[in-house]
């Protein structure tokens, strides 16, 4: 499995965040600038909702921007992870439902975030290869490289949790 702890050879991505789909976007807490140098994302007030799977404090967003939380780790995740990813897939699926603009973050904005937006494309009718798809190239070529959550897409979400919840 290649995670971002295992490949410190995964290039930071050339931009905060990108469009996945219209007002759905996935990115991450630091990029490569313009001049080559590592820079902080910090989201402010550029969407309506945030959902962050790794919290680093001064990343944002703004008070009055609505903030879902999930910490999951980029590696094997439970029952109870996979559910929250569910749910936040779920929601962010809803606000792109009701106008409204996501942004789905983790750390470069490639696995975890990939994981949910996926999923969300997923609730959306695409096939798990056309998200995985669909992402790598919004996103950047890295996005989705652990293995291991591009297995729990293909399998089902709700199929890699019941397979996890019996495995505790």
């Amino acid at each position: 499995m290649r995670t971002r702890g295992k490949q410190p050879d995964v290039p930071a991505p050339d931009r905060a965040w990108s469009e996945i789909l219209p007002g759905l976007w996935m990115g991450g807490h630091e990029f490569r600038g313009r001049t080559g140098q590592l820079e902080s994302a910090v989201v402010r007030e550029e969407f309506d909702l945030v959902q962050t799977l790794l919290r680093m404090p001064g990343h944002g967003p703004e008070p009055g921007v609505e903030h879902q939380v999930w910490p999951i780790p980029d590696g094997p995740l439970d029952g109870t992870q996979l559910a929250g990813v569910m749910r936040l897939a779920q929601a962010a699926s809803d606000a792109l439902d009701a106008g409204r603009t996501v942004l789905v973050r983790c750390y470069h904005g490639y696995n975890r975030s990939g994981l949910v937006v996926a999923h969300a494309l997923a609730r959306r009718g695409h096939s798990a290869e056309e998200a995985i798809r669909l992402i790598r190239s919004r996103r950047s070529p890295w996005a989705l490289h652990n293995e291991l959550f591009v297995e729990y897409l293909r399998a089902g979400l709700s199929t890699a949790r019941l397979l996890e919840e019996l495995a505790e």
